[in-house]
């Protein structure tokens, strides 16, 4: 298993692999065979930027059987998803902010983000590993009170699209097997999600397969597989983490 992290360090930015406390510098393109440069940086010395630059995210809803079963909704045919602007997106240990023109409630969401390392449209079940890169945590922020405020639309992008409410990282984990993962939330200490990324609907294979046959996923492109019961809202000052065995937290406050 592998961590890859992107950062900022005297004036610059780069990327390279994470063990301990220290990082391997690595130069040319994450998802084209990267070369160690030889160079170590400590992991304090840098602040730590999302691991990627996606073009998009792609976001689930309504995959997982527990959340179903407690909504009382039936399983989808196919997957169910929009995609969250890329200015949502932040880096770990970066501030969440409420919407200055909207004062309602803000959910978390802890998710299992997929990462995609080659470009992919239209692919099998059985040929979708090859085009992961791998894996990272997600936290899908929404303006809740958003979704239904029109009754004549609902408004799922502009919910959980908003400046910041798309962070992901602190890294992303290659080697894993997905199916084996947990998933857990915890605010201010208090855990509040705790879930097997086994009970999906759509698991990540088939997310990508499915919904490559729609639209065309490049390399860095993000795939926040949809969360089950738990979720909540914060409130201003609120410290939220999202961890998963073998990628690690992601912490972010919410003001």
């Amino acid at each position: 298993m592998t961590k890859w992290v992107r950062y900022q360090a005297n004036g610059r930015i780069g990327f390279g692999t994470l063990e301990a406390d220290t990082i391997a510098e690595h130069e040319g393109d994450l998802f084209a065979s990267p070369k160690p440069t030889g160079k170590t940086l400590p992991l304090g010395a840098v602040k730590l930027l999302p691991p990627c630059v996606p073009s998009k995210m792609v976001a689930l809803w309504n995959n997982f059987h527990a959340l179903a079963a407690k909504l009382n909704v039936p399983r989808p045919p196919e997957p169910l998803y929009l995609l969250k602007s890329n200015n949502s997106f932040l880096a770990p240990n970066e501030t969440i902010r409420q919407p200055k023109a909207y004062g309602g409630k803000v959910a978390f969401e802890g998710e299992l983000g997929i990462v995609i390392g080659k470009r992919v449209s239209g692919c099998s079940e059985e040929d979708a590993p090859q085009y992961i890169f791998g894996y990272t945590c997600v936290n899908d922020v929404t303006a809740s009170e958003i979704i239904q405020k029109d009754p004549t639309f609902p408004q799922w992008v502009r919910s959980k699209g908003y400046d910041t409410f798309g962070p992901f990282g602190p890294v992303i984990a290659t080697g894993l097997d997905p199916y084996q993962l947990t998933v857990r939330t915890i605010l201010n200490g208090q855990e509040r999600q705790h879930y097997p990324v086994s009970d999906m609907i759509f698991g990540p294979y088939q997310l990508v397969a499915l919904i490559s046959r729609d639209i065309t996923l490049e390399p860095g492109d993000i795939i926040a597989c949809g969360t089950s019961v738990g979720v909540g809202s914060m409130k201003p000052g609120s410290t939220i983490e999202v961890e998963i065995d073998g990628i690690g937290t992601l912490t972010n406050r919410f003001e």
